[in-house]
């Protein structure tokens, strides 16, 4: 019996919203990215915006296969004084396809290491303002001692956009507390509890660090809760209507160096792994203050613990295969 004009529609938008729950989920949370395709030529704009190679690929290669592979996420602020803006939040995440396997490690925002286009010792986010993606992933390969394959960078408003036009999304907040909203100023209360959160109340929460009494672990933790709720609200019968919205929200305010035939390649390799537990690695160290000749100043750096690095840097190996 022929399929109706109709159901076709239908099971179009069925894929069309579930390849973007992939999209959101993944860009924000674990970086497995699986752009929105579709034949709109909306989309066809959105991922011909996102594409950006890094300097040293002179052109795009299908580099997806059943071999792992690694990914930085990078959540971007960006600040007028400089001229990249400023990587808030890095999270490097290494997907083993075989052994079904995807670790995540967030590396500190103000880790101090060696930038070698700087030739000097800065925090990783120096590295993104003065040289963008490519000044971050090259001091980072040298710290961690491995190949970043991938990345993703979006901001902060990318972040917002997405969130308000699904209609703000709830979440469950662990303890009450009063966080300053970063457009407005103004202080808002987030009471224990359920609460439905707006694009920059989302953002807020997600940020919030020092006042949560696991700090930065507290707020990874808040971090994959947001993006879960994303991920549920995206995936509604009733968000279908916002696809076109959220395709733009995507295009406008995502970068990314993975070419388009990559990107069914990453929805197929997302379905066969999906379940699988992501294990969560830890870059332990310590705050000091240093002085910079640069800024003239004492600044607070992340310093690495070496034990901690050196344990890193063997997990992140054995999960692509260096070892």
């Amino acid at each position: 019996m022929p399929i109706s004009r109709r159901s076709k529609q239908k099971q179009k938008k069925k894929r069309k919203i579930i390849l973007l729950a992939l999209v959101i989920s993944s860009i924000l949370l674990v970086g497995v990215i699986a752009f929105a395709i579709s034949l709109t030529q909306e989309s066809k704009n959105a991922t011909s915006k996102m594409y950006v190679p890094l300097e040293r690929e002179e052109e795009a290669q299908t580099k997806l296969r059943i071999t792992p592979f690694s990914i930085l996420v990078a959540g971007v602020d960006d600040e007028k004084e400089a001229k990249y803006g400023r990587s808030d939040m890095l999270l490097l995440v290494t997907v083993n396809p075989k052994a079904e396997k995807i670790s995540m490690v967030n590396i500190p925002r103000d880790t101090r290491l060696y930038i070698e286009e700087l030739e000097r010792e800065d925090k990783v986010n120096h590295a993104y303002s003065y040289g963008g993606i490519n000044f971050t992933i090259n001091a980072l390969e040298k710290l961690l001692e491995i190949p970043i394959d991938y990345y993703v960078t979006t901001n902060f408003q990318g972040f917002e956009d997405i969130v308000d036009t699904l209609g703000g999304i709830e979440v469950d907040v662990p303890f009450t507390v009063d966080i300053q909203l970063a457009d407005t100023l103004k202080w808002k209360t987030y009471t224990e509890g359920p609460m439905l959160l707006k694009g920059n109340e989302a953002l807020a929460y997600v940020r919030m660090r020092k006042k949560d009494p696991e700090g930065d672990k507290g707020r990874n933790l808040r971090q994959k809760q947001v993006i879960q709720a994303i991920l549920n609200e995206s995936t509604r019968f009733s968000s279908i209507t916002k696809l076109d919205d959220l395709i733009e929200n995507v295009g406008e305010n995502v970068r990314t160096n993975m070419p388009t035939s990559d990107y069914l390649g990453f929805v197929k390799l997302y379905q066969e792994i999906k379940d699988s537990p992501i294990v969560p690695l830890t870059l332990e160290g310590q705050d000091e203050r240093i002085y910079s000749k640069i800024e003239n100043k004492e600044l607070s750096y992340f310093i690495p613990n070496e034990a901690s690095l050196e344990e890193l840097k063997q997990n992140l190996k054995a999960n692509l295969g260096k070892n």
